[in-house]
């Protein structure tokens, strides 16, 4: 296994850790929250690494085409679905995102089974950066940062939806060609 697989693998094995810190004494322990930020902040580090290594050095896996969005997806919406419980976030803001992580997951699978390779758009990796920055906000839950907390909310649910129209419309005649 690559390196850039290795922190991909790291990233997933991270996730828990990360959950179990964060909802530690129901999120009310701020040394936990700061444990929680320094593994998220890790593991957002891993994305960022592992993605620059593997272009660089041409060590781009089937495994890490996979796994990389993946682990990138499942360790945000982890985050998200901690704050719904934690009561920073509603159910609606969350399952906006989720949606649109298995719509675009979707869209990729019909089009790879007709040989096409759909690309991450730059309004995706915005996205990612924007949610990235979120649940870091979250995550410190300061009531100094609230109105900067609550603008990179609405701009995450903004990018999540215009991403996914954008998906939408560039691969609509890989959609339509699966009837």
């Amino acid at each position: 296994m690559n390196l850039p697989n290795k922190l991909t693998v790291l990233r997933v094995l991270l996730i828990p850790f990360f959950v179990a810190s964060l909802l530690y004494k129901a999120g009310e322990d701020y040394n936990f929250r700061i444990v929680a930020l320094v593994i998220f902040a890790v593991a957002a580090i891993t994305d960022t690494l592992d993605g620059m290594i593997a272009r660089k050095y041409n060590l781009i896996t089937d495994f890490g085409k996979f796994m990389d969005p993946l682990a990138d997806k499942v360790l945000v919406c982890s985050g998200l679905i901690c704050f719904v419980e934690l009561r920073q976030l509603s159910s609606v803001t969350v399952l906006i995102v989720i949606a649109r992580e298995f719509i675009i997951s979707g869209i990729r699978l019909v089009a790879s089974d007709n040989g096409v390779v759909i690309a991450a758009a730059m309004s995706g990796k915005l996205k990612t950066v924007v949610q990235m920055i979120t649940v870091i906000l979250l995550i410190v839950n300061l009531p100094q940062l609230s109105i900067v907390t609550n603008i990179f909310i609405v701009l995450m649910l903004f990018l999540t939806v215009f991403s996914l129209c954008e998906y939408i419309i560039k691969n609509k005649s890989v959609i339509m060609s699966s009837k």
